[in-house]
Parts: C-alpha cells; structure tokens; sequence
C-alpha cells in the first residue's frame, strides 16, 4: 500500500511578491464600448477584482484556513494525490467523497465541510453526520501536475475508489459539482457495491448530445429546455473547445500572466451574467482563492487537460447505474430530468430557485440540507 503523508500550504512569500509584481505589471488589452460582457469578461470588472486582489486580497488568510483541516498526500497509479480527510466526532457517521469541478479546488468546500461533519455544532442532527473526504482532481493544484496522458474522469474514478479503501472505508457516499458531477456517478459505476449513494449538483450535461430517439422520451417542456441548452452552449462554450483541443497553446497565457488566468476563470464563475440578482455570485475571495492556489502551484495548464481527456474519452451519455442517485438543481444549472434518468437512478430531486453552478460557494446552506436529506434514507 502506498504511504499516505500529512500536507500542508506554506507557500514562500517570494512567490506571493512576485505575484502583486505581475499584477502591477499587466499590459492592458482594450474594451469596444457599451458591450458589457457580450464580448467575454468586462475590462472595468476584471481591473477592480485584478486590484483587489494586488492590494486588499490576503492569501495567508485561506491558507492558513485549509491548514485548519487534514490534509494529506498519496500516490494512485502513479499520480501524486492531496486530499482533505476530517472525520466526524459522531460515531455514526458514514463516509462521503466530494469532488469539485473546474476552475475550482477543495477550497470550495470551507464553508460546507463543519456543518457535514459536525452537524451538532452547526444546528444539525448529530444522525447526519458524515465522515469527509476531499481529493483535488489530478492535476489541479494540491494534485498537480499530470504527467502522463489519459487522466479523465472514468480513469479518476478508479483511484477515487482505491483511495476511500486505503483509509479503511467500505462503504461510502459520493458527492460532485461540475466535473464532480461526472466522477462521482462514475465512481458508482466502478465500485457499485461500495458506493451507497450519489450526490449531484451542476451535472454538465448542457453540452451532451441529444439523441433523437431520446427526445422522444422528454415531456415538451424538457424537449424545449434541451434545445435551449444547445444555444446557450454553442455561445459560451468557446473556453471548452479551446481546452478539449488545443490545452497546451492557451496554457503558456495562463501559467505567465495572472490576470490572464483570472479572466480565463472568471468567466465560469460569474456563470456569464455579473448582474444576476437571484443567483448569488461567488465572493471575490473565493473566486480569488482558486485562481491563486492554481497560480502558486503552475496548474492552470494542467487543469485544462481535463477538458482535452474526457473529450478523448467521448462525451456520450455513460452506461446506465443502479446506484441511488440525488440531483439538486440550483438555479442556473441545466439539468435536465429526463436525460438524466437514462444514465442514473434518479431517486431524490430537488429544485432551488436561488443558488447557482457553484452552489457549495453560492447556496451552502441549502446545498448541505439536500445532501443531508438524500442520504439520510440511505444510512
């Protein structure tokens, strides 16, 4: 077995200096007036965030914050693995894996993580309480970089899988946003008798293709919302088209200038409308706190290959899972009911008209109660 390490950040203050050095040193693109974000993220938005996060932004602060928690490193088939781990005090608790997606990293999940496993001393049941592990996706920050090809989401799964046996976990839940939202299901389909249950927010099945024959199977209005979902995606997904091709050319923009890396990210975080009043953005802290962790550890370039690996390994709809499976839909989110039964057990659904793409970082709260409320018919 593979020797698991304690981790923690402690970055050298010469890299965060060389950081406001860049910041300070940014060479300015040009904005066509009155276009607000319809051309991509909107220079006066990005040059106030760009400031704050020279000047006001504190990154001691949200280290110090995950060094709060376990953190721990392994090796699963060959790649270097960080992982947050916080047991409960329950002695019922049951184990959970979350993942996050992209542009994020396990500093999504601060504020969620006391209330799953500690839901006594958050206002909770001490009966939900869950045992937490958290793993940065390979090659993004903690867990970066890859070395090697063919690191998408079905091979992530398997070492998802050997990690929760390593640390003694027989039986366990899972849960993911974005591309969390592939894995986990995934993970169901590797290690079916392990897995109680499957979580989900944020499934990105915007982009899936719709088959024919499966429209079939959709009431009108999810026949509609299927056609929305293609428009919607064929404007906003040049980022993906990029990163599913050609990574590495748009990587050497990301892994030299900050500011180019945080207009790369930023356009995903505020989920293309900064004016939204329903849809609560993520702060600018958290927004911040990713896009640093990315740059402290030269990840951005790795993460985007994620894009370039699952598009190797086809972005069909996957194998059918019998595993129970929960989808909270925030608001924002393009899930669609129908679609999402052909693949999964749909056996909890819920609806929020608040929340967003990142619902740990939008809705906390309520993303907790679901999780809850899902698994709790499930202990």
């Amino acid at each position: 077995m593979e020797k698991i390490t304690p981790f923690r950040l402690d970055f050298p203050q010469v890299e965060l200096d060389d950081l406001r050095l860049r910041l300070a040193r940014t060479r300015w693109p040009d904005e066509l007036p009155g276009v607000g974000w319809e051309y991509g993220v909107a220079l006066p938005y990005l040059r106030e965030l760009a400031a704050y996060w020279a000047e006001g932004y504190d990154w001691r602060v949200h280290e110090a914050r995950l060094n709060e928690l376990p953190q721990f490193t392994t090796v699963v088939d060959g790649q270097h693995l960080h992982f947050l781990h916080v047991r409960s005090p329950e002695p019922g608790a049951i184990p959970l894996i979350l993942t996050h997606g992209w542009p994020s990293t396990v500093h999504d999940f601060d504020r969620i993580i006391g209330p799953l496993t500690d839901p006594r001393a958050h206002g909770g049941d001490p009966a939900d309480a869950f045992h937490v592990v958290a793993p940065s996706l390979p090659g993004f920050a903690y867990s970066g970089p890859t070395r090697e090809t063919g690191w998408g989401t079905r091979r992530i799964a398997r070492p998802w899988a050997e990690l929760m046996s390593r640390l003694g976990y027989r039986h366990y839940g899972a849960q993911g946003g974005d591309f969390g939202a592939i894995v986990s299901p995934e993970l169901g389909r590797v290690a079916p008798d392990d897995v109680l249950g499957v979580h989900l927010n944020a499934p990105p099945n915007a982009s899936s293709p719709v088959d024919p024959a499966e429209l079939d199977l959709l009431t009108a209005a999810e026949r509609e919302r299927a056609a929305e979902n293609r428009r919607w995606w064929y404007a906003h997904s040049g980022y993906a088209t990029q990163m599913a091709t050609r990574p590495q050319t748009v990587g050497y923009a990301l892994n030299d200038s900050p500011v180019g890396q945080l207009a790369w990210n930023l356009g995903w975080f505020v989920d293309h409308d900064p004016t939204a009043t329903r849809q609560p953005l993520p702060s600018r802290d958290a927004v911040l706190t990713n896009v640093t962790a990315f740059w402290l550890t030269g990840t951005a370039a790795s993460a985007a290959r994620l894009y370039r690996e699952i598009a190797a390994d086809g972005w069909g709809r996957p194998a059918p899972s019998g595993v129970p499976t929960g989808v909270a839909r925030f608001l924002g989110d393009r899930v669609i009911h129908g679609l999402a039964e052909l693949s999964n057990t749909i056996t909890h659904w819920s609806e929020f008209d608040t929340g967003g793409h990142f619902a740990s970082l939008q809705a906390p709260d309520l993303l907790v109660t679901d999780i809850r409320a899902f698994f709790r018919a499930l202990r």
